[in-house]
């Protein structure tokens, strides 16, 4: 039996479809770029750690809390996304040995992506309120993930209880428990939640932004090559993974989507901070995210 090609209309609504969810992220992100270019003051660092001690947790916490994922759904995505950041850890470990690359510098970056601040935007953009609530699970599990073996990587070792401290890990911890007894906080608390994380996506886009217009990229060469493997890497272990669990289209979709997003802009300020090349991260932050605006449109493309 013949299968029928798409029509020409079926494509140029699957282009529209595809422009109107990433439109949103990269103009919001366009909007930062655009605040530092005319010359206004934009204070990176207080913002994230607002973003990554307040709006952020905030939005874990409600959306764990008022998810309507079934239980078994719930599971199977939180394995998936700890699978498929194992394989890509094995992966991209693989990658940096061969390459003789500087670990601490290199390898954290490659494994973790912007799952915040695209990823979460994106998953909304494309898939609804479900596809942010199966984004924040596997965005939850790479915050865990990033914030003891990512530190501990780059700062060449760590503290569990610094890691008990982190107002992410607690979040998703509590948000984990209050879903799985089916507890629920007052109205009153859940509505000023909700609008404590409702500026999270708006915030981590526009830093976003801004952090790429101030970031001066070193070894372009080298970021383009290892962004291009990064994205390889991450979606054929995303979608082994998701096949491999047999999850249903739009928690698989989410999945490929928050594995492969590019290099995050904390992985910047993580090496600004302990000490490794910030400039190649820099590089690598640059490039993945410019590569990220042809590599996503495709990626949804295949999976709407």
């Amino acid at each position: 039996m013949r299968h029928r090609q798409p029509s020409g209309k079926q494509i140029v609504n699957l282009v529209l479809t595809v422009l109107e969810i990433v439109a949103p992220v990269f103009l919001l992100a366009g909007v930062g770029f655009a605040w530092v270019k005319l010359g206004n003051e934009y204070r990176v660092q207080f913002v994230t750690q607002l973003a990554m001690t307040l709006s952020v947790p905030c939005l874990i916490f409600t959306a764990l809390m008022k998810t309507e994922i079934e239980p078994q759904a719930l599971t199977a995505l939180s394995l998936a996304a700890v699978a498929a950041y194992a394989a890509v850890t094995v992966l991209c470990m693989a990658v940096v040995a061969l390459a003789r690359l500087d670990r601490r510098t290199y390898l954290a970056p490659v494994i973790f992506g912007n799952t915040g601040n695209m990823g979460l935007p994106l998953a909304l953009f494309a898939f609804g309120e479900a596809g942010l609530e199966y984004a924040v699970v596997v965005f939850a599990v790479m915050a865990i993930y990033s914030f003891t073996f990512g530190v501990w990587l780059v700062s060449g070792g760590g503290s569990l209880v610094k890691v008990v401290r982190e107002p992410l890990v607690a979040a998703t911890v509590l948000g984990g428990i209050f879903l799985w007894q089916g507890w629920q906080t007052p109205p009153f608390l859940t509505n000023t939640l909700d609008l404590i994380g409702q500026m999270a996506i708006p915030l981590m886009l526009i830093t976003l932004g801004v952090a790429i217009a101030r970031l001066h990229p070193g070894h372009l060469p080298r970021a383009v090559w290892l962004s291009a493997v990064k994205l390889a890497l991450c979606l054929a272990a995303a979608v082994g993974v998701g096949l491999w669990f047999e999850l249903p289209p739009v928690p698989f979709a989410v999945l490929v989507l928050q594995i492969s997003t590019p290099v995050a802009v904390t992985s910047y300020l993580l090496a600004e901070k302990y000490g490794a090349d910030a400039q190649a991260v820099a590089g690598l932050v640059v490039v993945s995210t410019l590569m990220s605006v042809l590599a996503l449109p495709v990626t949804l493309a295949f999976l709407i």
